[in-house]
């Protein structure tokens, strides 16, 4: 592979020299670190990493290659990608290589090529990553034209809705050819990853994913026997027509769950706040607490907004808590039959120490309105 020059330029007026690999072409996006050390396929195109560049502290990436696509319950969706394409702006990496495994289908390079996304490597991921650690995330654009700092001063990744460019525009069915179901379960997808979906499949209900601005009747038209609030992209408060239409789907009593950005809205839809946080939470190996039994675990995140203790809505308990600061992980609502988690129990390529939580929502499910 060719070693051709190329930059990373950051508002708060950093310049790092490295050399370009995947697409030529620039990117712009806010910069976020994670430090998971596998599972680059499935983080790349997960969709809430829309509008981000991704920078990957583990030293090394691309060494097994990108695989081939895997499918279980449901045909049309692979389990080892979490969305059709690369959704993440572009990937920033202190050494790449080219390499590939038994089960892999082409290399990192050229994915990322096919993908139209660019990559830069040679680049000090620590002190890239230290620096946002403590000045907090910035925008930054991969480039080899200094007079792209411009755009650092125009692109403003809090007041874009992410979220209309990786939801559904119409209802996706989703089932297990000759199963019978035993309901349906809604999914409002802002963004929801394919594990999510094929885990809810695994509960043995058909799966409706509906577009993230679907109203509360066009949600109840399909009789669901859950709802969910699922991951996504972005600011949650901007979403004031989906935060509208979660309310009213709460006075239903129809068991619900949310994920990630669906945590954080059903906070906001009840009277709960969601900050900036100041770098996030990204990887597959954060620590939180289980509030109800006081058991630690072991589990994926990916966001950069969150809820505090001080800001939970009055109805609602604490049900996780991060290890790390305290951030609220969970919540659980039995007036309004709810449970949320703020890291994905579903993770791929894992942990999988929380999948638990699908079972608290089929058992809700099993009661019906009952609380939960």
């Amino acid at each position: 592979m060719a070693s051709e020059k190329s930059n990373i330029y950051t508002k708060d007026g950093l310049i790092i020299g490295g050399f370009r690999f995947g697409a030529h072409k620039k990117a712009i996006g806010e910069l976020v670190f994670t430090t998971s050390m596998t599972g680059y396929p499935e983080s790349l195109t997960d969709p809430s990493y829309k509008g981000q560049i991704l920078v990957f502290t583990h030293p090394l990436v691309g060494n097994y290659g990108v695989p081939r696509k895997k499918y279980a319950t449901c045909a049309k969706m692979p389990i080892n990608f979490e969305s059709d394409h690369v959704q993440a702006e572009g990937m920033i990496v202190s050494e790449y290589t080219s390499g590939t495994k038994l089960d892999s289908e082409r290399t990192l390079n050229s994915w990322l090529k096919r993908e139209s996304i660019p990559g830069i490597y040679g680049i000090d991921t620590r002190a890239l990553t230290v620096r946002l650690r403590d000045n907090g995330t910035s925008i930054g654009v991969i480039s080899d034209n200094s007079k792209d700092i411009k755009d650092l001063y125009i692109y403003d990744y809090e007041s874009i809705n992410f979220v209309k460019m990786v939801s559904p525009k119409k209802p996706i069915y989703c089932k297990v050819p000759g199963r019978k179901q035993k309901g349906t379960i809604v999914v409002m997808d802002f963004g929801a990853k394919n594990g999510f979906i094929n885990d809810l499949l695994n509960l043995g209900y058909d799966v409706i994913r509906a577009p993230w601005n679907s109203s509360a009747q066009e949600i109840l038209d399909f009789r669901p026997s859950g709802i969910v609030y699922g991951n996504g992209p972005g600011n949650p408060n901007l979403l004031g027509e989906a935060i509208s239409n979660i309310k009213e789907l709460f006075d239903t009593g129809i068991p619900s769950m949310g994920i990630c950005l669906g945590h954080q809205l059903a906070a906001i839809a009840l009277g709960g706040r969601i900050k900036k946080m100041k770098f996030g939470h990204r990887a597959v190996n954060k620590g939180v607490v289980n509030c109800l039994d006081n058991k630690a675990y072991i589990t994926t995140h990916n966001h950069g907004y969150a809820l505090s203790r001080r800001n939970m809505p009055a109805s609602a308990k604490v049900l996780f808590e991060s290890i790390d600061d305290n951030v609220v992980e969970g919540m659980i609502d039995r007036k309004h039959n709810l449970i949320t988690t703020q890291f994905h129990p579903e993770a791929r390529p894992g942990a999988w120490d929380t999948q638990f939580v699908f079972d608290m929502f089929y058992g809700m499910m099993q009661n019906g309105k009952k609380k939960a």
